[in-house]
């Protein structure tokens, strides 16, 4: 669908506001002529001639301070600490971060958390995601390669004051090496690895600065990446090792060969078959138009192109899986910023205007949900009658007969796949105001706007289903016996197809539209002189569209909802246009079956106090808030009863208590502490409802606290170098968490008022979790620490490293019954060695990481309900054995 005429004004008159920033920025330069910065300098490297610790300069506070000047619990990570530990994206940086865990199934598929806070449905995200000062937040976030980049900042906690709606829990910042003016720099890097008895790779990273005149730098990096793959799709060779080796045919248990049909995928099956292949590039342009003033446009653009599931099937072996139809994320995205930073008189100005666009095109085996429900016959795991019986569908080759004699006995190949084309076009402006240096407090006020629209396409095919003569039913409802009773049986021939459009069985067609706006400051106030006081408060409105349709023919055949309805008639004719999106949901809003909107305002609030009792040593406390919207649902089709109302989601909210201290020891022993409690209220939550069939929705599951302490301590003795961090999370619920039903009296699907043990006329439990359950996918403690050497060897200096990553086990869902299906995923531990050497401007190094290939569990995952799919879960793990040689030049 196109974007309303609305929504690109809105675009367009924040543009404009962008533009004149810009424009009254020259004017303003007279004024700012004997302006000095009340930016701070960035400290220079410490290290008594590479004998101490090194400062990181951050800005996680909107101004460039140390890190052990900010009073928070937060990690950086310098450009060389990346490169030491070969990470090239989220999921290499995850393990460097003791207080995240991520969940997804693949590059540019994962999406990170802090602290255990990992809501399981909802629209936004709970962990902010920035490049530079845009943000590009979401989930399933992509990957940013971390080639040319200065350094990383993960900041733990809520930090919605500075941040917004998106960082409940925490915030990851991926900062920029910046052009510099009157410097040449030019680098490369060439990398060759492999995978321990799996496939090759290797990359290629190259960057420049040019200074360009006394007031312009250009800086470009580009890059091209190959990781070999390690997850081997094996051919089935006879068996469906999934279900207990038995052989790969789906049957109804009838004994009927009508009903039977073989599966095979030696036409796709192959060694490390999720290779990835990614290139991508960056400009900026660096213009200083007068003393104290900045302007900075850049661009990033990367494309990734990632091959097969990143997780593998225990039951058919480690590391391998069945797969039956070709599995590709092809993920494009671009961001381009344009940063003003500049002095009108003593007040210090910023703006950043942010334009993100992600394009999407996803291929993905969807075989493991067909062969679940056909397995199943009539009865589910869960006594239900379900309708998704997938050897029903009848080619017209073989078909005798006609009218009340037609016979038709050949399948077609009742596996699906599905493929979504998606796209993401997010605009975003914050500007900032600083009060002058001299004043007796300083506070940075700002504003934000953020305008983003998602367009979502997925089709759930089966191939040949828009062209079979019929499939067959039993009349007014299920037969006992089995359904997709082949006709000879006595089953009812339906003429046509169920399909809603082409080949697809289930489509999704509908449009997202988020919009955001805030008004923030934050300020300080020295009571003593090493005594501060911080204080700040966000107030944001939202809002949340969505418009399209999500169903089957009979979603999209209604004729009656208690959805909201502006105009029309609810309802589109079936089967759908094949060749275009949706026109009727073009030319009549109302005939979808996911019609909603949702609006809500508020605020984030914070406080703190550092007391800075010596000059390298600081104590603090830091209370802060964190908030991620709610939302609505949209009906779903009850089985024997039609549509039901579905109450809608409440916004979650999340305090967090924090004391800590940051402490330096001459220079050559660093140790920052803090211990924490969270109260994280109204989890979002997705369930799955007895008699949807398989649909989902997101509810509220109560209130959880969280109890943690993270540390992180850095220890310099003459040429060695000993670093460790780590974080304990003790999340629980703090009160039961009902399940949620469909109570029929009143046709609406909603959570149980009473919690006490037993079960719903429908045989749902109806404590979904009680009491003290621990929170999913965050192990109770996660730790690395390295151990480097450094010395000379004649005119080189040189260096060996060795890491270690560990943590304890982690629970995979908040309901008990599903965790228990899907299984806990048991403790590990990994080893990481690496040695190098440097010569002037040359590097060359040698890696390995997980050197004893543990094949450590991170999550799990399954195609369809926990319920149904449990038994052919995928385990996602960190990477096995991987090794490499790189070399690089960099002159600066």
């Amino acid at each position: 669908m196109k974007r309303p005429k609305h929504r690109r004004l809105k675009l367009s008159t924040a543009l404009s506001a962008t533009t004149i920033l810009a424009g009254i920025a020259c004017p303003m330069l007279a004024m700012a002529q004997d302006a000095v910065s009340t930016t701070a300098p960035a400290p220079p490297p410490t290290g008594d001639g590479g004998t101490g610790l090194d400062t990181i300069v951050v800005t996680a506070t909107r101004e460039k301070t140390s890190v052990q000047k900010v009073p928070i619990s937060m990690q950086a990570f310098s450009a060389t600490a990346l490169e030491d530990r070969q990470v090239q994206g989220l999921s290499d940086l995850a393990t460097l971060l003791p207080s995240v865990s991520f969940a997804g199934i693949g590059p540019g598929r994962n999406t990170p958390y802090f602290r255990g806070i990992v809501p399981a449905g909802g629209n936004y995200a709970s962990v902010g995601y920035y490049l530079d000062d845009i943000p590009i937040t979401g989930t399933g976030v992509p990957e940013i390669h971390t080639y040319d980049i200065e350094r990383i900042e993960a900041l733990s906690g809520p930090q919605g004051t500075l941040y917004g709606a998106g960082s409940l829990a925490g915030t990851i910042r991926f900062i920029t090496d910046k052009p510099k003016i009157g410097k040449w720099e030019y680098g490369m890097e060439v990398e060759a690895n492999k995978y321990g008895g799996h496939g090759a790779g290797g990359n290629f990273e190259g960057y420049i600065n040019v200074p360009v005149s006394e007031n312009v730098a250009i800086r470009v990096m580009a890059y091209y990446r190959h990781d070999g793959g390690y997850i081997n799709n094996t051919p089935n060779n006879g068996q469906f090792a999934d279900f207990g080796g038995s052989p790969s045919v789906l049957n109804l248990g009838d004994n009927n060969p009508a009903t039977s049909y073989t599966l095979n995928n030696s036409n796709i099956a192959k060694n490390n078959y999720n290779p990835i292949y990614e290139y991508g590039g960056r400009f900026q342009m660096l213009w200083e138009p007068g003393p104290g003033w900045e302007v900075m446009p850049e661009i990033t653009a990367q494309r990734q192109t990632a091959y097969g599931y990143f997780g593998y099937d225990p039951n058919v072996g480690q590391l391998d899986v069945h797969d039956y139809s070709p599995t590709r994320n092809d993920d494009r995205w671009f961001q381009a910023e344009l940063s003003i930073h500049g002095h009108i008189g003593d007040w210090d100005v910023f703006s950043a205007t942010g334009y993100f666009k992600r394009q999407i095109y996803l291929n993905n085996d969807y075989t493991y949900y067909s062969v679940t429900y056909d397995k199943e016959g009539t009865t589910s795991l869960s006594n239900e009658n379900y309708n998704e019986n997938y050897l029903q569908f009848f080619s017209k080759n073989g078909c005798t007969g006609s009218g009340a004699t037609l016979k038709c006995t050949q399948l077609i190949n009742p596996t699906q796949a599905y493929f979504a084309n998606n796209s993401q076009e997010k605009f975003t402006q914050e500007v900032r105001i600083k009060t002058p240096a001299h004043w007796p407090f300083d506070v940075t006020l700002g504003a934000f706007y953020q305008n983003q629209f998602d367009e979502n396409n997925s089709n759930y095919y089966i191939s040949g289903l828009g062209n079979i003569e019929g499939y067959t039913e039993s009349g007014g409802g299920l037969n006992p016996a089995g359904f997709g009773i082949p006709v000879q049986d006595g089953g009812t021939m339906v003429l046509g197809s169920p399909a809603v459009k082409g080949d697809t069985f289930y489509l999704v067609e509908n449009n997202q539209y988020y919009h955001d706006e805030a008004i923030f400051g934050e300020g300080h106030y020295a009571i003593t002189p090493n005594l501060k006081f911080t204080g700040g408060l966000r107030y944001f409105w939202t809002a949340y569209d969505t418009l399209g349709l999500a169903g089957v023919m009979g979603s999209a055949q209604s004729t009656s909802s208690s959805l909201f309805v502006p105009t029309g008639t609810y309802g589109c004719p079936t089967p759908l246009p094949t060749n275009t999106r949706l026109t009727c949901l073009n030319s009549n809003p109302a005939a979808a079956d996911e019609v909603g909107r949702y609006r809500e305002s508020g605020e984030t609030h914070k406080a703190a106090l550092d007391w800075q009792f010596e000059s390298d040593k600081m104590v603090y406390f830091n209370y802060s808030t964190g908030f991620r919207p709610g939302g609505f649902n949209r009906p779903l089709r009850i089985r024997g009863y039609g549509l039901a109302t579905v109450e809608p989601f409440k916004s979650e909210k999340l305090s967090n208590f924090e004391l800590g201290i940051k402490t330096t020891w001459n220079n050559i022993f660093r140790l920052n502490v803090s211990a924490y409690y969270e109260t994280w209220n109204n989890i979002q939550y997705s369930v799955v409802v007895a008699g949807t069939q398989g649909a989902g929705i997101t509810g509220n599951a109560g209130t959880a606290h969280v109890k943690g302490v993270e540390y992180d301590a850095n220890l310099k003795l003459g040429k060695f170098t000993i670093s460790t961090n780590g974080a304990y999370n003790d999340a629980r619920l703090a009160s039961d968490f009902c399940n949620f039903v469909f109570n029929q009296s009143n046709g609406s699907i909603g959570q149980l008022s009473s919690c006490s043990a037993g079960t719903y006329n429908s045989g749902t439990p109806t404590v979904a979790a009680t009491g003290g359950t621990r929170l999913p996918r965050q192990p109770m403690f996660k730790g690395t620490t390295s151990v480097r050497y450094d010395t000379e060897v004649g005119d080189y200096k040189a260096y060996i490293q060795g890491a270690m990553l560990y943590q304890t086990g982690a629970t995979q869902n908040l309901n008990t019954y599903l965790d228990s299906l899907l299984g806990d995923t048991p403790g590990f531990a990994s080893v990481d060695f690496s040695v190098g050497a440097n010569k002037g401007p040359y590097h060359v190094e040698l890696f390995i990481q997980n050197a004893f290939n543990e094949l450590g569990q991170l999550t799990k995952n399954t195609f369809c309900s926990i319920q149904e799919c449990s038994n052919s879960a995928r385990t996602f793990t960190i990477k096995p054995q991987f090794f490499g040689i790189k070399f690089a030049y960099n002159y600066k």
